[in-house]
């Protein structure tokens, strides 16, 4: 069953149209409402202007092809047939400097529509794939070239923005390599979590319609369930049969070889769709240095809980020894497992139990910004309520109380500081993502793209509107925005 067959609302079916009859009175606002009432697009002047001063003379150009495609992946003794970019899960590691013109050409040879969403990235509005807000969908068999400035260095990822693809094998990674980067360590190792269910009796469109009809195809994961408990007050909805790191189950680990002594920088990102995962090296500590992109004051801790969309970089002094590096999955029963070697020796069995993931374990939120990222102190201009709700019976997920296309977008001006009150009053966690934005945490003040925000708890995030578009604002657990957790940040002049 393909996307287009399943009975939802889905994310979509938003459209400039939609959004222009439903952000002129924004829920929850205040401050004067924007000059006009005329929506800056994706391919407005303002967009274009915005980009020309992305880009500098001479500006290197890095380019890549890319397939989205039907595939047959090994996890590890498991085949199973998923989408992928190429015929590798997870898809490429694109790399760009700090600076540098990314061009990819997309070729769609899926059985159905497809975009490519750039996570993370301060980005020109028209190539952020976003089908029906900043493009319109790549349909089967044909092509799209996305063509951005990569601006911030930093760890990011790529993905579809359409329907529940993120939860087959459609993701990649892109790492941004800062000019100056200062060094230190002796390697770099790129982990990327996810949870597992596409070709194992179910498609992630057979989860959605049970979700939906509440026949048991999706729901599971329940509070308590998992090996801790969950720090977030639950877990996700869906039972996964596997959990991946770098594509491969605990039984045949992906592995970092290295030697005693050397300090690696470990990149980290939850590609998952429903779950958080609690990550920790066996008989190492982390030290985290950055979030979703950006430097923050360094932190060392036992481990970390990582939300769906978040991405966090740690050095690590290796020791001499074969160790786990185990990811798992908060909340629920299961876990994800890689190795680091150092030494000659036995591996650890696939369900190994780590020490560290019940000793310190470090959230976002309990981060500051490094010196000199921070947002810079001015008055707020502007601020809106995030109320996000919603329930498993019927499964419905809201933004001030209504479901994507039919929730109020948040109307902005070019240049103003806004604030975002976000008010979790559902028993869920919710990772809420911004697109084409950083924010700071009010309290804490990291920057960051996806902050978690816990059941029946607030948090408060600031930005400057200086990235003029339509940008969707959601949660990134999939299968809540597929059913309407998500609304626009929409300028207008």
């Amino acid at each position: 069953m393909t996307s287009r067959q399943l009975p939802r609302r889905s994310v979509l079916l938003g459209s400039l149209g939609v959004l222009a009859a439903g952000s002129v009175a924004s829920c929850g606002g205040s401050g004067p409402g924007p000059a006009g009432t005329r929506l800056i697009g994706p391919h407005s002047e303002e967009v274009r202007a915005a980009e020309r001063l992305r880009r500098a003379r001479g500006q290197r150009v890095v380019a890549h092809r890319i397939t989205a495609q039907p595939t047959t992946v090994d996890l590890g003794g498991r085949t199973v047939e998923t989408w992928a970019y190429g015929d590798s899960v997870p898809g490429p590691v694109l790399r760009t400097t700090a600076g540098d013109l990314l061009r990819v050409e997309l070729t769609n040879s899926l059985p159905d529509e497809t975009s490519i969403h750039w996570h993370g990235l301060a980005l020109s509005n028209d190539m952020d794939g976003v089908p029906g807000i900043t493009q319109d969908p790549i349909r089967a068999g044909d092509g799209f070239t996305y063509e951005l400035t990569t601006p911030d260095p930093g760890t990011y990822f790529f993905h579809p923005h359409s329907g529940v693809q993120l939860d087959r094998g459609l993701y990649g990674v892109l790492v941004v390599d800062d000019r100056a980067e200062p060094g230190g360590y002796d390697q770099e190792w790129v982990v990327v979590l996810d949870d597992w269910v596409d070709g194992t009796g179910r498609t992630p469109d057979d989860v959605l319609v049970g979700l939906v009809s509440m026949s048991g195809m999706g729901h599971g994961g329940a509070m308590g369930e998992g090996m801790f408990s969950s720090l977030l007050g639950g877990a996700g909805d869906v039972d996964y049969p596997q959990y991946l790191v770098n594509g491969r189950t605990p039984a045949a680990p992906a592995t970092l070889s290295g030697k005693p002594g050397e300090r690696a920088r470990i990149r980290i990102i939850n590609a998952g769709s429903d779950t958080a995962f609690r990550l920790a090296l066996g008989g190492h500590r982390l030290t985290v240095t950055h979030s979703d992109g950006f430097p923050v004051r360094p932190v060392t801790t036992d481990a970390l809980l990582i939300g769906m969309g978040e991405r966090y970089d740690v050095t690590v002094d290796l020791a001499d020894g074969v160790f786990p590096l185990v990811a798992a999955a908060e909340g629920k029963a299961g876990v994800g497992m890689a190795l680091v070697r150092t030494a000659a020796g036995a591996a650890p069995e696939p369900e190994v139990r780590i020490r560290e993931l019940g000793r310190q374990v470090l959230l976002g939120t309990d981060l500051a910004a490094s010196s000199g990222v921070g947002l810079v102190r001015r008055s707020v201009d502007r601020q809106f309520d995030v109320v996000l709700g919603g329930t498993i019976m019927p499964y419905r997920w809201t933004i001030n109380g209504a479901s994507f296309p039919d929730t109020r977008a948040l109307d902005v001006a070019s240049g103003e500081r806004v604030r975002l009150r976000i008010r979790n009053q559902s028993m869920m966690f919710h990772p809420v993502h911004l697109h084409g934005h950083t924010f700071g945490l009010v309290e804490g003040g990291a920057r960051k793209d996806t902050v978690i925000v816990k059941p029946m708890q607030s948090l408060e995030v600031d930005l400057d509107s200086d990235n003029p578009g339509q940008w969707a604002l959601h949660c990134h657990n999939i299968y809540h925005a597929e059913t309407g957790m998500m609304t626009v940040l929409s300028y207008r002049s």
